[in-house]
Order: structure tokens, then sequence, then C-alpha cells
């Protein structure tokens, strides 16, 4: 073709391989066999990389019903965690030719307005975390093959569920601090009507509740720094006895207690061991640096991408929880002698 024309088309590698449009589509499409010969499947494709041609794979998206996109729901991201999990499910999206296009469902605004006319048009799947599931409604999206985050695998709407364990993280946490020791504990609960918040309160309360002389309150906040800061100091002023060890369903709540019991004069972990979960960076950046369960964000991505492409190509997700570890630092130590 001369310099500057416009972009080969099918119609051309046609004419240069001496063949029909429809042949080129065959072998172009990996659809040849058996309906033309091996030797003139060379020869479009020589053709090809001598034009230098590219398909023009949106309008063969539409043609086959696939657009290679797929809608990642998450929460708010007032948290680097879910910009992990999409910069996981990203990197498995391309690796397969998807794209990934993140929808937040604002905070105290309710939904995000539809980023597409129709849903169903638009995309091939979702992937929501259950901390969203409201917005699932909003953009149709539980009508499309759904893979669900941290979700109930016997409740869920997904076609499939991925799920970090952190039923064994919050017992990690639970055994860890009563092996120092601990048995006057205060859980900084996420008011947050959602099954992993569900499932932190439940395993915590079977530990302490199954150890002799241990005792439990539960103190519900605002998933924030600044929420957490006024669920602890309204805690500490409730009477009874002051807890020795303070488990937050986030390591951003831990911020806010620490804030709280500095306020008060409180010393961690000398007079008050702090747990959290999630592993941020903010979790390092505390002093003393925080014990916290860290959470693979980018591997939980991942996982949640693999398990949406199986579903699309109809064979059954990998099973199992991904595995979550205790990070043990400075917040906590055994409780003060009486």
């Amino acid at each position: 073709m001369a310099r500057g024309s416009t972009r080969p088309t099918s119609r051309d590698v046609a004419q240069a391989a001496g063949v029909s449009q429809a042949a080129v589509s065959l072998v172009l499409g990996d659809k040849w066999r058996g309906r033309v010969s091996e030797t003139t499947a060379e020869r479009v494709r020589q053709a090809a990389r001598e034009l230098g041609y590219r398909p023009n794979l949106a309008a063969r998206n539409l043609r086959l019903g696939r657009t290679r996109t797929v809608l990642l729901v998450v929460p708010a991201l007032t948290t680097e965690f879910f910009a992990g999990v999409y910069t996981g499910a990203a990197r498995v999206a391309a690796a397969h030719g998807f794209g990934v296009v993140l929808y937040p469902s604002p905070e105290g605004v309710g939904p995000a307005r539809n980023p597409f006319a129709s849903a169903q048009a638009a995309l091939d799947g979702v992937i929501a975390s259950s901390m969203a599931a409201d917005a699932l409604t909003a953009i149709r999206g539980d009508q499309l093959p759904l893979v669900m985050l941290d979700s109930d695998p016997d409740g869920s709407l997904g076609a499939a569920t991925v799920n970090l364990d952190i039923a064994d993280g919050t017992r990690q946490i639970a055994d860890h601090l009563l092996n120092l020791g601990h048995r006057h504990f205060l859980h900084l609960a996420a008011d947050i009507p959602s099954w992993t918040f569900e499932v932190r309160a439940r395993e915590l309360a079977a530990r302490i509740d199954a150890t002799p002389g241990a005792s439990l309150r539960t103190a519900p906040t605002a998933l924030s720094i600044e929420g957490a800061l006024a669920a602890m100091e309204a805690a500490l002023d409730t009477p009874g006895p002051t807890p020795t060890a303070v488990v937050c369903d986030d390591d951003k709540l831990a911020a806010g207690v620490y804030k709280a019991l500095r306020r008060r004069g409180l010393r961690i972990p000398d007079d008050v061991s702090v747990t959290g979960v999630d592993d941020i960076a903010l979790a390092a950046a505390l002093d003393p640096e925080l014990t916290t369960v860290r959470l693979d964000a980018e591997l939980f991505g991942e996982h949640g991408m693999r398990a949406l492409l199986a579903v699309l190509d109809g064979r059954t997700p990998d099973a199992g929880d991904i595995p979550v570890e205790l990070v043990l630092r400075g917040s906590t130590a055994p409780p003060a002698a009486p």
C-alpha cells in the first residue's frame, strides 16, 4: 500500500493473497482448519504480515457479543486495599486480552451513576465486593456473569465467590493475644452490614468465649479514623475494666484507637495492645508499628479475575480461601501486671 494511505483492510489482505474475504476471516480467526488448505492459510497470514494488517477487534467483539471488558465494583476508595485488588485483577485481565473498569460506590451518597447506558451491552462480567453489593442493583450487574469477593458462599449472588480466609486471620489474632495473657478485650467493629465483618465478630467472640475468665465488649464504629477515635473514647468512658487489648476490624480504625489512647495518657503496648486487619502502608507508619493480619489485595484481585474467566469459559473456578498471615509488630505485648 502507498505510504500515508489508510490502514489495510481484510479486503486488501484477500486481494493480496488471492482469496475471498471469508477465507481471510476464517484464517485470522483461527477457524480455517477443515475449510481452507494449510497452504492458503499461510498465504493469508503472509499477506497480513506484509501489509501490517490488524483485525478490528472492536467490530469483531460486537459481532461475537463480547466486549472483553469487566467491571470491578468496590466501596469508596478510602484505602489502598481496593486499589491493590484492582491492580491484581487488571494484571490477570490484561494477560487474557480483557480490560477492567473500576466502579467505586461513593460512601454516603448512594451508588455512583451507571457508567454504561446498559451494563449488559457493555460488559462481559462483573467482580464485586460484598461491601458494595447495593451498587449491583443500580447497574444491573447482578444480571451478568458475576463473581463476589468477601461474600457468604452459601448465600452469594454470584456464580462464584472468592474469599480471603478472614476467619483464620481472626483466630490468629485472638490466639496471639490470649497467649500473651490478655483477658479483657474490646472489639472495634466496623458498622457495615457485610459478611466479612460478621465473620470477624463471630470468630473473635467464639475464641474469647471459650477462654475461662476472658471478656469481650464490642464498640461499633464508622470505618474511619475519626469514627474509631470517637468510639474508643466512648468505650474508655464506659464503666468497667479498661480493656488490655483492642481488636480493630481495619488498620485505619487502629490509627483512631492510637489517638484516643494517647489522649488518655495510655501507652501502646505497655497499657493496651492494639491489632488491625489489612496491613496497608499505614500499619508500618504508626508508632509503634501495628500488629495486623496481612491480606494480599493484589492476589485477591487476581483470584477474582481468574474465577470470572472460568465462569465465562464454562469452567468451575478453583475452590478454597486465600490464606492470610498475622504480622507481629510492636503494638502487642503481655498485659501489665494488675
